[in-house]
């Protein structure tokens, strides 16, 4: 006869099962459709304005950041429903930005980047760390929020020690890229 444990046990393991398969699915499917987007051709006949999109995805990553920073602080201090909410805002805040990431580069101009000297290294620089982080934040962050909602401290523990300096790098380099290339926006 089973325990309520074992079936306890069992039950997380099969729900683990499907949130892990969905997480490693969103993994790589987030990253491929976003690097899709840069070699398909624009969706957009010029008839929708979509300029405004890059300043407001970069106020969502200046919130994002914020938002970590507070969960992190919230948790050191102990205050988990202050933690919870934060950083549940910063997954909600980055959804958002993934969302109009994608419309504005679905449906408006590439911009290049027109500046020279250093400036242009360090601007490659901060693009290139960005672009690979973000790849990897995703399952990260993912994973974390998973595990935390679902009351696996220890799990969400170990993970969101990688979890928020990278979410928080690739946040802040977020505007970063934005306030470097914004003069080159037509």
């Amino acid at each position: 006869m089973n325990t309520v444990k074992e079936n306890k046990d069992k039950l997380t393991s099969g729900q683990d099962r499907k949130f892990l398969t969905l997480i490693a699915v969103l993994s790589v499917a987030v990253p491929v459709v976003v690097a899709l987007l840069f070699f398909l051709p624009k969706a957009g006949d010029g008839s929708v304005d979509v300029s405004w999109l890059p300043g407001f995805y970069a106020a969502i990553n200046s919130l994002t950041a914020v938002a970590l920073v507070v969960g992190y602080i919230n948790i050191r201090r102990g205050n988990v429903k202050v933690h919870r909410s934060a950083m549940l805002t910063a997954f909600g805040l980055s959804c958002i930005f993934l969302v109009s990431y994608v419309v504005y580069h679905y449906l408006g101009e590439r911009t290049t980047y027109g500046g020279e000297g250093a400036l242009k290294y360090i601007y490659y620089f901060i693009l290139i760390t960005h672009i690979v982080l973000s790849v990897a934040i995703v399952p990260l962050v993912l994973l974390s929020v998973y595990f935390g909602i679902s009351n696996q401290l220890a799990r969400h523990r170990r993970i969101s020690r990688w979890t928020f300096p990278i979410w928080l790098y690739v946040a802040v380099t977020g505007v970063l890229v934005y306030l470097l290339i914004s003069p080159y926006y037509n």
